[in-house]
């Protein structure tokens, strides 16, 4: 039998973000993360545009506050977690652009080590 789920890789700076949320969103979020490593998707991930095929961002809403992690599936083996963040604006959905441009940055910095 052929094992098919991949392994969830870690950034350490997004880990370390990701350990700041409340332990409930925690949950929800790694049950997300599970589900795209068994090969699916969850209904709170959603592929982020403008960052090339494969990225995927968990968006939930939770206590007022709305938390985000950003993975990407098309890098190795493992699935990669790039980076986890709270958005403390309600100006939309719209994901700020320091925070894109971290995501770029850690993508091409991960791409880049796993060569």
């Amino acid at each position: 039998m052929t094992r098919t789920t991949r392994p969830v890789s870690w950034i350490k700076a997004a880990l370390k973000e990701f350990e700041t949320f409340p332990e409930a969103a925690q949950s929800i979020c790694l049950a997300a993360l599970t589900i795209s490593a068994e090969g699916g998707k969850a209904d709170i991930a959603k592929p982020m545009l403008g960052l090339g095929s494969g990225v995927f961002e968990i968006a939930l809403p939770f206590r007022g506050d709305a938390f985000r992690v950003v993975y990407a599936v098309q890098i190795a083996e493992e699935i990669w977690v790039v980076h986890a963040f709270r958005k403390k604006s309600t100006q939309g959905i719209k994901t700020p652009q320091r925070e894109i441009n971290l995501i770029k940055d850690r993508l091409k910095r991960l791409k880049e080590m796993l060569r």
